[in-house]
C-alpha cells in the first residue's frame, strides 16, 4: 500500500484549534461583557423601583429613605459609580438611578456610558 504524497494529516485539528483559541476567548469575553451590560440595567430599574417605594411606604420615608434603599439594593461593585436621586412631583415618588457600567477586565478599558433607571409610586396618603 502506497502512503499518500502530501504526508499525514494527523494533529491537523489540534492545529487549527490552537490557531482560533485567541478568537474563541476573545468572543467570549465579549459576551459576557454584554451580559454584564444587561445586568447593570436590571439593576438600575429594581434599585430605583427600591427606592421609589422605601419612599412611600412609612412615614419616615422620603429622600433619605429613597436613597438609602436604592443603594443598600446594589451589590457592592456597583455600588461605587452609582448615583441616586429621589423627588416628589404631583403626588409621585420618582427615583433615578445611574450606575456605571463595570469592565470585565479592570484597568483594560473604561466605558463611557452609564445605565439609567427610572420608577415612580404613588404617594400614600395618612389615614
Amino acid at each position: 500500500m502506497r502512503r499518500p504524497l502530501g504526508g499525514s494529516d494527523r494533529g491537523q485539528v489540534s492545529v487549527e484549534f490552537l490557531g482560533l483559541l485567541p478568537l474563541i476567548a476573545v468572543v467570549l469575553a465579549l459576551l459576557w461583557q454584554f451580559v454584564l451590560v444587561g445586568y447593570t440595567y436590571s439593576l438600575a430599574a429594581n434599585s430605583a423601583d427600591r427606592g421609589a417605594r422605601a419612599a412611600t411606604a412609612t412615614e419616615t420615608g422620603g429622600a433619605g429613605a429613597c436613597r438609602t434603599a436604592a443603594e443598600d439594593d446594589l451589590p457592592s461593585s456597583w455600588r461605587s459609580g452609582a448615583a441616586t436621586s429621589c423627588h416628589t412631583e404631583a403626588g409621585l415618588w420618582k427615583a433615578t438611578v445611574r450606575i456605571k457600567v463595570p469592565v470585565l477586565f479592570p484597568g483594560a478599558a473604561d466605558f463611557p456610558w452609564t445605565v439609567t433607571g427610572t420608577a415612580g409610586a404613588v404617594k400614600e396618603s395618612g389615614r
